[in-house]
């Protein structure tokens, strides 16, 4: 588990925030932070808010209150310039891998270099490219297209899109979503590797108990809103409060 200094600033500092969409509040007073080096798992149902909460961090999304500092600006008074500086230093891993089905997986991994980093050799980009492919262990898939890759090796893949920037802080929205036993588990391990390899600082969002369990160095839970509890897995579940349990027990987790 990560080694935090306590003297460092929160790489995301989360206060009181607050989302609703028409009738619907999401977010009620949601307080998080994310020391550098640091693997924090949100952890809830489908339907709690993480992935908005996650889109707030990225910008995507302006809370209705509160605070929300990344790498110490508030991402909601940026300017369209500072925002896409800011968004570069943080790798987000969608769900669906969002991979482009047209483009090799080679070219996949250039477009990003190609569009943000000016002025690097074709053998650089060559050179970054099969670096992020073998770091996920995939380099003998560089010239197959998204539709030849199993589902497995497409998160793996869009995980390595993001981390070909460089990128402080990693987002990962489901990243075991819809994939077998095995193939979570070794998820689960890249994201460690990940964190090790690249000293990321990261949320992961889940209903997994498994890929909490695996990845997380601290635990928050999400329910109606709010945190309900924060702390490693096992003081997290460690509980009588039934809302908690009822989820555990839901995860069939031995």
């Amino acid at each position: 588990m990560a080694e935090i200094n306590q003297n460092e600033e929160p790489v995301i500092e989360i206060r009181d925030l607050y989302k609703s969409f028409g009738d619907l509040h999401v977010l009620q007073g949601v307080n998080l932070k994310v020391d550098k080096g640091e693997n924090v798992v949100v952890l809830g149902r489908s339907g709690t808010g993480k992935s908005v909460l996650i889109k707030i961090i990225a910008g995507l999304l302006t809370q209705d209150s509160g605070m929300c500092h990344v790498l110490g600006r508030e991402v909601s008074e940026l300017n369209q310039k500072e925002l896409t500086d800011i968004r570069l230093k943080i790798g987000f891993s969608f769900q669906n891998s969002a991979l482009y089905d047209s483009m090799t997986v080679r070219e996949n991994l250039e477009f990003p270099l190609v569009r943000h980093v000016k002025n690097l050799s074709k053998a650089e980009i060559n050179e970054q490219v099969e670096y992020v492919l073998d770091a996920v262990g995939l380099l003998q898939t560089i010239n197959q297209v998204p539709s030849e890759l199993s589902g497995g090796q497409r998160k793996r893949i869009g995980i390595a899109r993001t981390l070909i920037l460089k990128p402080e802080i990693m987002l990962y929205d489901e990243p075991t979503a819809g994939l077998d036993p095995i193939t979570c588990l070794e998820i689960n391990e890249l994201i460690n590797e990940v964190k090790e390899k690249y000293h990321t600082s990261s949320i992961i969002i889940t209903h997994d108990l498994t890929c909490a369990r695996e990845t997380g160095d601290r635990i928050a839970m999400l329910l109606d809103g709010k945190f309900l509890k924060q702390g490693t897995f096992e003081e997290v579940f460690d509980t009588e409060e039934e809302r908690i349990k009822s989820f555990y027990d839901y995860n069939f987790i031995q």
